[in-house]
């Protein structure tokens, strides 16, 4: 059976990547992943949003891609050397922050694909989400934050533990295995994942591959891709098999998919 994260909403999904900042917003300041960019997607009529998560120095889990202020604020400090307040103040003519948690109990109809970026904020993660978990997925680049990030959500008593896709690492071995050996071997390799979320190609070399998606629907897992913002690549890869768009154009990708 499905995780609810999955339930009652039609393929192709579209993730609307650290929310949906269009062309206007951007040049009135707003910036990805702010709480403006997340009202938006949930006003595009988006289900799903993807987005990251920091901890600042007093311990609150927020949503912000970068490890530093530097791109979005024109600040070089680390998040995790940033106290909540001020973080907020930086953020107010920007979209405003959004926290985990403001984000979690604000948008109780959208469901979250978090990505955890710091392994300070693993467990923090884990706790805020631990009773949302019917509509949350949790993923990283490390399967050790991942799984950390996992492990505290699912200790909470009577939760529904959250949704997950697979870390770089597991990614690498699946693309290894199913160069070398038949797609049923690699079956035990999605064991524990929902999805696999994947660029089209990495530099040269393609990760989605006919056979990867055989594969991962053969385990019961999805595959979504990103970043997708073309409206003819987006109908290209559905053709293709993919069940999930991440794409900074949500509101395009709605239109191009219908």
């Amino acid at each position: 059976m499905s995780h609810p994260w999955f339930a009652s909403a039609r393929t192709p999904r579209v993730l609307a990547h650290r929310g949906l900042v269009t062309p206007r917003m951007a040049r009135e300041g707003i910036v990805e992943n702010s709480f403006a960019a997340l009202a938006q997607a949930h006003a595009t009529g988006v289900l799903y949003v993807e987005s990251d998560c920091h901890v600042t120095r007093d311990g609150a889990v927020v949503l912000f891609h970068d490890n530093d202020l530097k791109r979005v604020a024109g600040d070089p400090r680390p998040i995790a050397d940033v106290e909540l307040g001020e973080l907020q103040d930086l953020m107010a003519s920007r979209g405003g922050l959004a926290t985990l948690s403001q984000a979690l109990e604000a948008f109780p109809t959208l469901r979250f694909n978090l990505d955890v970026k710091a392994a300070a904020a693993a467990a923090s993660v884990g706790r805020e989400v631990a009773e949302h978990g019917a509509r949350v997925l949790l993923t990283s680049f490390s399967d050790r934050r991942r799984r950390a990030a996992l492990a505290t959500a699912r200790s909470a008593a009577g939760a529904v533990r959250p949704a997950t896709s697979a870390g770089t690492a597991t990614i690498g071995r699946l693309v290894a295995a199913l160069a070398i050996l038949p797609a049923r071997a690699t079956t035990r390799l999605f064991a524990g994942l929902d999805a696999i979320q994947i660029p089209e190609r990495h530099g040269r070399f393609r990760v989605l591959t006919p056979r990867l998606v055989r594969a991962a629907h053969a385990a019961g897992v999805e595959v979504h891709v990103w970043t997708v913002n073309d409206p003819a690549d987006m109908r290209r890869l559905v053709r293709r098999g993919v069940d999930g768009i991440v794409t900074d154009r949500a509101d395009v990708a709605l239109d191009a998919l219908r």
